[in-house]
This record gives structure tokens, sequence and C-alpha cells, in this order.
């Protein structure tokens, strides 16, 4: 089995940037839970965090790169709202956006042809509007699930909820864990949680939200992925957004190695999505960084990594116009709905 490219090379080509070809990844049939290789899973804090903080100072592109890494941010970006106030008219205006992000001018300076964001991510109340707003367009929807965000409501409703929203027209589910069975160690009951999900995603992919910063500590966090990964999670992602503490590099990192020894031990890769607090270009710079040197190139698609996030399209979209006309412009000129 070859191993995963983790050369340092940060250079992109415009046409690498937008949508790349369709890849077919065999999805992740899971296996039966190990629970020697989960107790084995263990975590140095103190090199976590030396390996984090020396990242974003190794790992600066400049100039045509950092306008080609920025392009392909925007097509990995799940477009989310997730407010108490959610409109239809909200919601459309957000499909719109996520359908042409980038303003036509800009791209055209660019010498780039049309992209959108990887997804559109909602409520489960509001995915019937999303999905006839994106009609034609190739963006799915993903739609929050399973009690979201606290993941707390009675088991057997949070699996119709799933049922509902693939039934609606979602394409991705992202599914809260119940946090207790990682607190207590209860791997199985962890295990057989995720399970009974994926099946109930048939065939719509599913995203298991860890809500890591719920979790205690950087191994429970390691071992929560793998049991996620074991139980047949087509992406492991950090947080609902919703928590004090969302995505971190320490704990970007932490998920993504768990990511590397699954594929290592299965042949089976795993997509990854940080969510909650990624809101400048600059973060997002780091964050594929990360990606390219722990997993490789492969890994550097919508099919395989996502970004959870709101308001991190604005910020690119200001920065490419700088790029392109030397000045920054108000964020008015790039609203997101």
């Amino acid at each position: 089995m070859s191993t995963p490219d983790t050369t340092a090379d940060t250079s992109l080509t415009r046409e690498q940037t937008a949508h790349l070809p369709q890849i077919h990844e065999p999805r992740n049939p899971g296996m039966e839970l190990d629970l020697d290789i989960i107790r084995g899973q263990q975590v140095n804090t103190s090199a976590v965090e030396r390996r984090c903080a020396t990242l974003p100072g190794r790992r600066s592109v400049k100039k045509d790169y950092q306008a080609a890494w920025l392009l392909k941010a925007i097509t990995m970006i799940d477009l989310t709202t997730l407010a108490g106030d959610d409109t239809a008219g909200r919601v459309k205006r957000l499909c719109a956006k996520a359908a042409h992000p980038v303003r036509a001018d800009l791209l055209d300076a660019m010498g780039m042809g049309p992209i959108t964001t990887g997804a559109v991510c909602v409520y489960h109340d509001m995915v019937e509007t999303a999905v006839e707003a994106l009609d034609g367009t190739g963006i799915p929807v993903a739609a929050v699930s399973t009690g979201f965000p606290a993941g707390l409501s009675p088991f057997h409703l949070r699996v119709k909820e799933i049922e509902e929203s693939v039934k609606a027209g979602a394409k991705e589910i992202d599914i809260v864990i119940s946090r207790r069975h990682v607190l207590t160690g209860d791997w199985q009951a962890l295990y057989d949680e995720m399970r009974e999900f994926r099946e109930t995603c048939g065939d719509a992919h599913v995203k298991a939200i860890l809500a890591t910063g719920e979790l205690g500590s950087l191994r429970n966090v390691a071992r929560a992925s793998q049991v996620c990964m074991m139980a047949g999670a087509d992406f492991i992602k950090t947080s609902t957004g919703k928590e004090s503490v969302n995505a971190t590099l320490p704990v970007s990192l932490v998920m993504i190695r768990a990511i590397r020894d699954y594929y290592a031990r299965t042949g089976y890769r795993v997509g990854y999505k940080p969510a909650g607090g990624i809101s400048k270009a600059k973060d997002a710079l780091v964050y594929l960084s990360l990606i390219k040197e722990e997993l490789g190139n492969h890994w550097l698609s919508p099919h395989l990594f996502r970004f959870g996030a709101s308001s991190l399209l604005g910020d690119i979209e200001r920065q490419l116009e700088h790029h392109v006309t030397g000045q920054y412009s108000a964020n008015w000129r790039h609203a997101i709905g």
C-alpha cells in the first residue's frame, strides 16, 4: 500500500483550484470494533502543541499561489446557516451564494471559470428549501441531525430525524455523537450508535461530529475518532460550532493522524471537517497546509476535506479582490446573504 504524500511543497496551479475531476472514492465500510486498537491510542500533548505552533510560520504562501489556495478552499466550504431565526429567504440567498461564491469579474481577472462551494449545511426544516434552490447546480445539501447540537434526544427520534432528512433530499448527514460514551469509555455503545446512524443514512454520506471541546482530552479525541471510523463514518468532524471550544490545530492534528492510521490499516480514506471558529482566509491556508503535509494531495478535495463555516467565504473573497486590485474592499461588497 502506498503511503500518503506528505511533501512540504505548497505550490498549486490555478487549474488545480476549481472543479477537480470527479473522484469516486470507495466508501469506508467500517470494521469490527477492535478495543485493543482503541485502548492503544495515546497522544503526546506537548509534541502536538509544538508541531501546531510552528505550522503557521513555516508554511506561508503568497501572491498567485495564495490566490490559488484560496480558490481551492472555497470549493471545500460547507456554507452553513444554523440559526434559530433561519428563514426560507435566508437559505435561498445562501444557496445562491454557494452557486456563485466569487464575483464573476474577480474570477475573470484570475483566468478562472465558475466554481461552487462544497455543500450547503442547514437544519432539517430547511432541507427541502435548500434542495429546491440548488437544483441543477450539483451542490449537495448537508443536514445536521440526531438532536443537534447536544445529541440528547431519545435515540429512536435521532434515527428518525436522519430518515426524514434523507427523504427530504439531503445527500450528507452531519450527526452528533453521545459525548457521555466517550467520557465514560463505553466504546461499544459509541460504536453501536455510530453504526446505526451510518446504516440509517443509506447512500447519504455521514459526518460524525465529535464535539471535541467537550471530550476532556486529546486522547479521548483520538479514541473517539477511531471508533467512529470503525463504525463506518465517511467524515469525522470537530465540532457543532455551538461549543465553547471548536476547531483547533491540536485537535485537528490528532484527528488527521487518526485518519492516516485508519487508512494505513484498512486502505479506506475517511474525510475530515473542521468546523467552528474558522473565519479568516489565513486560517484556511494553515488548515490546508496541515492536510497536505499530514495526509497528502489526495485529501485536498471536497470529497475528503470540508470547512464548516459561515463567514469564511466573505473574508476569502475580500482577499481575492485585494489580489486582483491591490485594494481591500468593504464587507458589504461580498455579502453572503
